[in-house]
Formats: structure tokens, C-alpha cells, sequence
């Protein structure tokens, strides 16, 4: 990561957090009010081939036991309705600014992956992840609809697997290695306000 790029992200995290810090303190409080805690959701990702951090987001989904792997159909009854209209506005990731000022990730990236495809294609995520993982990212704007379309028909965990890895991984590594070697300065503010333009949108 250049400096500048590192200096773009410290400032608009450290101004979102000031300015919109009260809106996560009303997020948070509607939350224990309809969906009751925990609040956060808290996961592995990888932002190196062997550097795993812990990602963080509200709360979306119900609680079970044990919970794996991407989601897909398998796992849309848990999408509880707050949880949904959450998603639908990427507030779900507010709690990741403070993954941007760790320097986990960046504003615009690749998409953090889980361990378990990381293991599974070393090689392609060895490339991949010479960017900084990103909260949004070429691959994130392109290629989200195709892949909840194809994820949301998977009714195992098994399928959603095989689904994701067969078509999902390596799609999105090509729009992410596409992404590395156009990476600017413009290049992230034109993605960014892409997002934004999404979210209204989808509004």
C-alpha cells in the first residue's frame, strides 16, 4: 500500500467515525432493542496468504453453534429482518472502519477472503492479496448481483461451497487483479462513489 493511499484511508476512517459516530450509536441501540445481543459479528479473514484478522460487522444473522463457509441460500432463513434491510444499505460493515485504521484493510480492495479458500488456491491469493483487502473493491461493484444470484440458489452448505469455489473465486480474482495493475488514486474515488451510488439505488 502507497502512502498516499494509506493517508486517504486514516482520514475519511478517523472523519466517518466523527461524523457519523452517533448514527452507529442509534444502529447499535435499535439493534439490542429488536435483535438483542451480540451485537457484533466478529470473523476470520485473511489479508496475506498467511495473515488471518479479525473482521468486524453488525450483527445480521441469527446465532448458531457453528457457522462456516460463505453465505448462501443455505443460510438465508438466519438473515434476520433488520439484518436485511442492514445489508441492503451495507451498514453491516460500519464496524470496519476500525479495521481501516489498524491497517487490516483499505477503503478499496479486494474483499477479504476466508482461510479455507486462501488454503485452498495459495497461489492465485498469493497475487490477489499484494493489494490490501478493501471494504469495496472493482470485483465487489461488478460481480455482487451475479454472485448472490448464484449463491442464493444453493440450499447446502456443501453446494454454496462448490459454487463459490468453482465459479465465485476465480471470477472475482480476475476483476481484483484487473483492479491491481489500474490501481490509482482516481481510480478509488471513482469505485467508492460507485458504492455510494449502488446504496442509493438500491434505496
Amino acid at each position: 500500500m502507497t502512502w498516499r493511499k494509506r493517508l486517504f484511508d486514516l482520514f475519511f476512517a478517523t472523519l466517518l467515525i466523527l461524523v457519523l459516530g452517533p448514527v452507529l450509536l442509534l444502529l447499535l441501540g435499535w439493534l439490542l432493542w429488536k435483535e438483542g445481543r451480540p451485537l457484533f459479528y466478529v470473523a476470520e479473514r485473511m489479508k496475506g496468504v498467511d495473515q488471518p484478522f479479525s473482521l468486524w460487522k453488525l450483527r445480521t444473522m441469527n446465532v448458531v453453534d457453528t457457522d462456516a463457509g460463505v453465505s448462501g441460500g443455505d443460510k438465508s432463513a438466519r438473515i434476520t429482518r433488520t439484518g436485511a434491510w442492514l445489508r441492503s444499505k451495507r451498514l453491516d460493515e460500519f464496524p470496519q472502519l476500525w479495521n481501516i485504521l489498524k491497517g487490516d484493510i483499505s477503503f478499496v480492495g479486494p474483499r477479504p477472503p476466508l482461510r479455507q479458500y486462501v488454503e485452498a488456491n495459495p497461489e492465485l491469493y498469493a497475487e490477489v492479496l499484494k493489494s490490501r483487502p478493501g471494504v469495496t473493491g472493482l470485483a465487489s461493484i461488478t460481480y455482487h448481483k451475479h454472485e448472490a444470484a448464484l449463491l442464493a440458489r444453493c440450499r447446502t452448505p456443501e453446494e454454496t461451497d462448490a459454487v463459490y469455489s468453482r465459479v465465485c473465486v476465480p471470477a472475482k480474482a480476475r476483476l481484483d487483479l484487473i483492479y491491481q495493475r489500474r490501481q490509482s488514486m482516481c481510480f478509488d474515488f471513482d469505485l467508492v462513489f460507485q458504492t455510494i451510488g449502488n446504496i442509493f439505488r438500491r434505496g
